[in-house]
């Protein structure tokens, strides 16, 4: 599955940080293992470990993130849906139509911290609804700090997770020396960083049948 390059947030460059990537490592009847990867990390602040349990606002610092919308089957009216390239037909006679914006449907998030908690929400849409997601079994965080990168591994039960296909979007808050913080996303439409506007939910990933 593809490596997503993640931009920052023009407003909020970051310090010492160069380049972060992201994907997801694979996803089948058991885990959805996800990874991302800084680059640039000396100056990065990292939560210590704080135990494996459910936390809210962890975006107000070093925080890994996960938005996903769950999208129809092929034959409700989506084809040709795989891992960076999806195309909507209405008619579901199998034309390609541009793909709709997204925005109004319900999505997922998902926050994983290097102290390892973690949160999850539900939204009916755009950021109203909110509601904690049932989590059967709490995701695992694994941080590996080496020289100037840094890695977070993050293991989610599949029976926890929206059915695929996905529409979705890694993200990352990075706060460094000195309270710099930065946003990385795939896309940044709006003046100030937001993850949840639909332009960041910018990869595709299949059900299996699809591919």
């Amino acid at each position: 599955m593809k490596t997503l390059e993640l931009i920052s947030h023009p407003a909020h460059p970051p310090l010492r940080v160069r380049a972060v990537a992201a994907r997801v490592l694979s996803h089948d009847a058991d885990w959805c293992l996800l990874r991302w990867k800084v680059d640039g990390a000396a100056d990065l602040v990292v939560p210590p470990f704080a135990g494996n349990r459910r936390q809210d606002g962890l975006w107000q610092t070093t925080c890994f993130e996960l938005f996903l919308e769950a999208l129809p089957l092929q034959g409700e009216g989506w084809v040709g849906v795989s891992d960076g390239d999806a195309v909507r037909d209405p008619s579901g006679v199998g034309h390609p139509t541009p793909t709709p914006r997204l925005g109004r449907g319900a999505y997922s998030e998902f926050n994983f911290a290097p102290s390892e908690r973690w949160a999850a929400y539900d939204f009916t849409g755009y950021r109203t609804g909110m509601a904690e997601r049932a989590m059967a079994r709490a995701p695992v965080i694994t941080p590996r700090r080496g020289g100037d990168v840094l890695f977070c591994d993050v293991a989610i039960a599949s029976a926890t997770l929206p059915p695929l296909p996905w529409r979705y979007g890694l993200t990352a808050v990075l706060e460094e020396a000195g309270g710099v913080k930065s946003y990385w996303a795939l896309a940044h439409p709006a003046e100030k960083p937001d993850f949840h506007d639909p332009a960041c939910l910018g990869a595709w990933l299949a059900a299996p049948d699809d591919v």
